[in-house]
């Protein structure tokens, strides 16, 4: 039976809601459009909507606009079929529903992100298991604790246990085979990195080594050591080592790939952190290509390391790269169109809307407030006494009319200099929202359910 869908909607969103789905094509599902009754489809609200919702529902699923405040689960209760939030903007609806008549799914995932402290053994018990929290909160599954050469780790067993404690599985990377050998002994679950003198560890503790060449670069020793734990019953995991740029790195690249035609099944690690963290760019895009990599080879688990300033998310962006990778790939599709956060500077879509589309908006304004829009042409600034375009917020500062009304001032000034940096970079600007940086920047969990607060500009007038 075909599903049907009816997405709801207000006033000034209707017309180009109809437009874009019409201009769907052929759909595997039919679809209707509802004016709720508001301006403004964000205005929506629970009460609204059960009172406004055409009766009988003739729907198998409805869909509110992403910025609609309501609770979703009490909507779906009530009206007895499954309500859903869809994308904030009426021009990401093709994407949302390319892929069967859903949005894509980002809950999966079959990559293990190891994420190193590596002056674990500077730093106390608690600002250890403090880190780890967060690290864990970015999407790490195991806690690294990284030993430093030639410097003492006489609270390594303390570590451990209190990482244990605390629910996270450790992991302990050494060249130190005592170090090795204390942290298997006070619990922790893997072990990096042992070579052909150091396997002998892991016969004495419940532990997964992960084995490294020895030397450096030399594959053979690497399938020697893998050969040995699999004819010795020690689960294990290999890896072959990622260079940096200039320092071996595309023949460190071409080892992983003979690795795996030598070793078909060897579960395999790689450590990210010698490109991402030597390398200077941006961060997601190296993730997303090395995890492009792993995904193709089968490498399930990665070494993340987050020390210099530039890479200060790396581990969300590494979460967000396994996902978009594992999608991707169970959809047999290329990694574009799935949203995943680590398009950060440069929207896919930066202009969700046209001049003339703002301009027809602009003609309907009946008060004084101002809107601020951004289209492919520049920054629209319009009220009803006119519509100004510019490519720069001091260009539009001669059009405001704010004289004596400082916190208005305020609010405009900050709204046309992120207006601006929409513009020059190429990102989607929305006016009261902060721009979208993807995972390169924590976000606040906000709640849904509810409509916001009153902002700034509006609690000094009406403490005034």
């Amino acid at each position: 039976m075909t599903e049907r869908i009816l997405l709801l909607t207000g006033h000034l969103a209707y017309p180009r809601l109809t437009k874009t789905m019409n201009g769907l094509g052929p759909t595997p599902f039919v679809w209707r459009a509802f004016d709720i009754g508001v301006k403004v489809a964000a205005l929506m609200t629970e009460a609204i909507i059960l009172r406004r919702v055409p009766q009988p529902l003739d729907a198998d699923r409805i869909i509110l606009p992403g910025r609609c405040r309501a609770d979703l689960d009490a909507l779906s209760r009530a009206l007895g079929v499954k309500v859903e939030r869809g994308p904030d903007e009426i021009a990401d609806l093709p994407a949302y529903f390319g892929r069967g008549g859903r949005a894509p799914d980002l809950s999966r995932h079959d990559i293990r992100i190891f994420s190193e402290i590596v002056d674990a053994s500077a730093l106390p018990v608690e600002a250890i298991v403090a880190r780890a929290a967060k690290m864990r909160d970015d999407g790490a599954d195991v806690i690294d604790l990284g030993a430093l050469p030639d410097t003492p780790f006489p609270h390594l067993e303390d570590c451990v246990r209190a990482l244990k404690a605390a629910g996270h599985k450790v992991s302990v990377d050494s060249a130190n085979a005592d170090e090795l050998e204390r942290g298997a002994a006070a619990g922790a679950d893997f072990l990096l990195s042992l070579t052909e003198t150091t396997l002998d560890i892991a016969h004495k503790y419940p532990v997964t080594p992960i084995l490294i060449p020895q030397p450096h670069s030399d594959l053979d020793s690497l399938v020697r050591l893998a050969e040995r734990a699999q004819r010795e019953n020690i689960p294990f995991i290999i890896d072959p080592i990622l260079d940096p740029i200039h320092f071996g790195f595309t023949a460190s690249v071409a080892r992983y790939i003979e690795a795996r035609q030598r070793l078909p099944e060897a579960e395999m690690m790689m450590g990210t952190g010698n490109l991402t963290e030597l390398t200077e760019a941006d961060s997601s895009g190296v993730t997303a290509l090395l995890i492009g990599l792993c995904s193709e080879l089968s490498i399930r688990n990665v070494l993340v390391v987050q020390v210099s300033p530039h890479t200060r998310r790396t581990v969300a962006e590494h979460d967000a790269a396994r996902r978009l990778m594992f999608a991707s790939r169970s959809d047999e599709a290329l990694p574009k169109g799935y949203g995943a956060g680590l398009a950060q500077v440069h929207d896919l879509k930066p202009f969700v809307i046209t001049p003339a589309e703002i301009a027809e908006r602009a003609a309907d304004v009946r008060d004084t407030n101002y809107r601020i829009e951004v289209a492919e042409d520049g920054i629209h600034l319009y009220n009803r006494d006119g519509h100004h375009v510019g490519r720069d917020a001091m260009a539009l500062f001669p059009h405001l009319s704010v004289k004596g009304d400082d916190a208005h001032a305020f609010y405009l000034g900050t709204e046309l200099m992120k207006a601006e940096l929409a513009f020059t970079l190429g990102k989607r600007y929305v006016q009261d929202e902060p721009l979208d940086f993807g995972v390169a920047t924590e976000h606040a969990e906000e709640d849904l359910t509810r409509l916001r607060e009153m902002g700034h500009t509006l609690r000094v007038k009406a403490e005034s």
